[in-house]
């Protein structure tokens, strides 16, 4: 999942850059989570697990209120959006993706990429490897 060897080697491919630090997943409160760590900069993925399509669509929509949903993104999973911080959030079937680019410079990666395309590159390449996506 998004923090296997699997996505570390499509993000290292797609940004151009190694990460500097373990990737370390973490599991707490239905949560599977880690951060990429890159010289001058870092962002975390996390996948919030629900029990069921109520409840994710309820975390959907508590997470557009708290994040400060800014635009729906067509086309990635069952329904993304940006967020204030230009964040990315994805719902597939009863999870929810957060890729956190709260950490990274304006630009990044060996090819300067704005954050906000980080985020929704990220985001895309996850949903690539996510079986089923």
């Amino acid at each position: 999942m998004i923090c296997e060897d699997e996505v570390k080697n499509e993000l290292s491919s797609l940004l151009g850059v190694q990460p500097d630090q373990p990737i370390v997943p973490t599991w707490k409160d239905h949560v599977y989570s880690c951060t990429y760590h890159y010289k001058g900069g870092a962002f975390t993925l996390s996948v919030k697990e629900l029990s069921d399509k109520a409840a994710t669509d309820a975390y959907f929509a508590e997470e557009a209120q708290k994040l400060g949903k800014t635009e729906k993104i067509n086309g990635l999973g069952q329904g993304a959006f940006t967020t204030s911080n230009k964040s990315a959030v994805v719902r597939k079937d009863y999870k929810v993706l957060l890729v956190d680019i709260s950490e990274l410079p304006a630009k990044f990666g060996a090819y300067g990429e704005p954050r906000a395309s980080v985020a929704l590159d990220v985001a895309a390449t996850i949903m690539g490897c996510w079986t089923g996506a």
